[in-house]
């Protein structure tokens, strides 16, 4: 199961001037949990989401809730090799969340605070991001 929305206007988005600008909300409210922080800007796809999903809930089994602060919404269109110029525009390949320092990318709550930080960092080795565990 990819993640992936499941309407939209456009299929495809345009780049435009503040297509790599990032926006949204960083103050988000986390109430005793374990956090997983970006520490750098960057994209996310969801093929990465889905492996740290994997990874925290091997870890972590029933003993514990994971919840994501972001969700891919970008569209990445691209061309197929050797193919010519022209013709339009690519269909969509993968899709991005685009992510700002400090922004909150997944929470987990848990009873056990060591299994928890462990499942976090083999979760941040997933990500081409700088990222830092949180506990607030």
């Amino acid at each position: 199961m990819l993640f992936i929305p499941k309407k939209l206007k456009f299929k495809k988005q345009q780049k435009r001037n503040n297509f790599n600008q990032i926006c949204g909300n960083l103050n988000q409210k986390v109430n005793n949990n374990l956090c997983l922080k970006a520490m750098a800007f960057g994209r996310i796809t969801s093929k990465q989401l889905i492996s740290i999903r994997q990874t925290i809930k091997k870890n972590i089994k029933k003993v514990g809730k994971i919840t994501f602060h972001i969700f891919p919404q970008t569209p990445i269109s691209k061309k197929p090799k050797e193919i010519r110029m022209g013709k339009g525009k690519g269909a969509v390949d993968h899709w991005i969340s685009k992510i700002k320092m400090g922004q909150t990318i997944c929470e987990i709550k848990t009873e056990s605070f060591f299994k928890g930080i462990k499942a976090l960092k083999l979760a941040s080795f997933r990500l081409s991001l700088k990222t830092k565990i949180v506990y607030n």
